[in-house]
């Protein structure tokens, strides 16, 4: 057994399952969704304790938390003040089903057993304890960096993907920025005295509403990653997932532009990846001048709207059955291809059309085909 399938085994079989609630901002109600499932497995006969939890004073939060055992956090003495972190050792003596601890991106105090919370949830699911537990957006490492440009604001604390891939289940708990200003204005995420400081800083409309599909992105992304796992191991047929993938179908210069143009405008109302496919009939080390003038232009015209160029050759393979191919490869749920032209059918390639091809072989995929006027 290799060292992925080892590890792989031992969270499957061992250690104890982890959720975690993300969500854009503080005050979206990560905490109080997670204390509510929490009461839920109580009531269900599951052993839950609480090993951190902090309700802020909020007292919705604070009355999710009546009727669940507090394990006694760890006192930590640094520099003449105490600090209060999650006590591992008691927890993993205590030995529950399940234990909350919340805001997962802390950094403990100089002293804790592990220097970053998530540390502690890592050892505490080795235990075999399962952990529900809380974390915003901007503190996942694949998302940090898009957070960071939207807030202007550098995060320090950061989580790494890999430990999020550990999660058996990632939930975003979502409510629309007007929503959460209204909380903020309400008192109900920071005292009254702050709140017109947080209004025109880090509560902008202009933070929350990126911040907001940043989270959504960030979860259909985790949830496309295990359906396409699950997939691989089933060999479910047609793309999977929660996003959309375009494919755009290009092979002569003018013409591209249209095609492309058309194909970026549904793959941003979408949220969608742009992939741009262009086939050619010889290999690389055949090419013609032309041959590569083709293929920089329409790599050039790809990058104007963001596409990810793809390049394949015919290899005495059919056209159709290529586009087909890189469809499932790719895991793409559309496919934009234009109308052959009578000066330039496809045909010349192979004996026939490929849109009526790919109306009759594909499956799963929706085909878009788009006329040409002249």
């Amino acid at each position: 057994m290799d060292k992925d399938t080892w590890k792989l085994w031992w969270w499957c079989r061992v250690a104890g399952k982890l959720k975690i609630f993300i969500g854009a901002a503080p005050g979206v109600g990560k905490t109080y969704t997670m204390l509510r499932e929490a009461q839920d497995l109580q009531r269900q006969g599951t052993d839950v304790v609480i090993g951190y939890v902090d309700a802020y004073g909020r007292p919705d939060t604070e009355t999710q938390i009546t009727g669940l055992e507090l394990v006694p956090r760890r006192q930590i003495n640094f520099q003449g003040r105490t600090f209060e972190e999650v006590d591992v050792e008691a927890i993993v003596k205590r030995q529950p089903d399940m234990v909350i601890i919340d805001e997962l991106a802390h950094t403990n105090a100089p002293g804790s057993q592990f220097p970053k919370r998530y540390m502690d949830v890592e050892f505490i699911l080795d235990h075999g304890i399962g952990v529900l537990t809380t974390v915003n957006v901007q503190h996942l490492e694949n998302a940090h960096a898009e957070a960071e440009r939207i807030t202007g604001v550098k995060v320090r604390e950061i989580i790494p993907d890999e430990f999020i891939k550990r999660a058996e289940q990632v939930e975003v708990v979502d409510v629309t920025p007007e929503t959460l200003r209204q909380r903020l204005r309400d008192g109900s995420i920071y005292p009254h005295d702050k709140v017109k400081q947080a209004l025109n800083n880090f509560f902008r409309m202009s933070n929350l509403a990126p911040l907001r599909e940043l989270a959504l992105r960030e979860v259909a992304e985790d949830v496309d990653e295990r359906l396409q796992q699950s997939f691989d191991r089933r060999k479910i047929p047609g793309p999977v997932g929660a996003k959309e993938n375009i494919l755009v179908c290009v092979s002569y210069v003018d013409r591209a532009n249209k095609l492309i143009e058309k194909a970026s405008k549904v793959a941003a109302r979408m949220k969608a990846e742009l992939i741009v496919l262009t086939v050619n009939p010889r290999s690389p080390d055949q090419f013609t001048h032309k041959d590569k003038e083709r293929i920089q232009g329409l790599k050039e015209l790809s990058g104007q709207y963001d596409g990810r160029f793809v390049v394949e050759y015919l290899n005495d393979r059919k056209l159709p059955q290529i586009i087909i191919a890189v469809a499932e490869r790719e895991n793409v749920t559309q496919i934009v291809i234009g109308q052959p032209s009578k000066e330039r059918k496809w045909r010349r390639i192979v004996k026939d059309s490929p849109v009526r091809y790919l109306l009759r072989n594909l499956k799963y995929v929706d085909l878009r085909i788009v006329g040409w006027r002249d």
